[in-house]
């Protein structure tokens, strides 16, 4: 049977550039310009839709109409939520100041 060896740990985790208040609020700023720019475009994206759908199927029931606001609106701003925070996440050097055990291991 392996013996299991305890990962060394550093003695002090990095900070990481998002502990800076100023960084932070500018990431965050810019996290929300992101999110209303998405939004707009969201918004355009299902009026676009139901343009499209009006001049197809003409006035159906309005439960479709809904039902594309929030499929379309839900799954577009979801996608932007979480490509933001990657965004955030990398923009701002806080993927690297995570402590790695397995660094040494190369």
């Amino acid at each position: 049977m392996p013996m299991l060896r305890a990962m060394p740990r550093s003695p002090q985790p990095r900070p990481s550039p998002l502990d800076d208040p100023h960084n932070a609020a500018h990431a965050w700023t810019r996290y929300r310009r992101m999110m209303w720019g998405m939004g707009a475009v969201t918004l355009i994206t299902i009026l676009a839709v139901w343009a499209w759908l009006y001049s197809q199927f003409g006035l159906v029931s309005i439960h479709l109409y809904i039902a594309t606001f929030l499929g379309i609106g839900l799954t577009m701003m979801l996608m932007a939520a979480l490509m933001g925070l990657v965004f955030l996440s990398s923009g701002t050097g806080h993927d690297e100041s995570i402590d790695d055990p397995f660094a040494d291991e190369d």
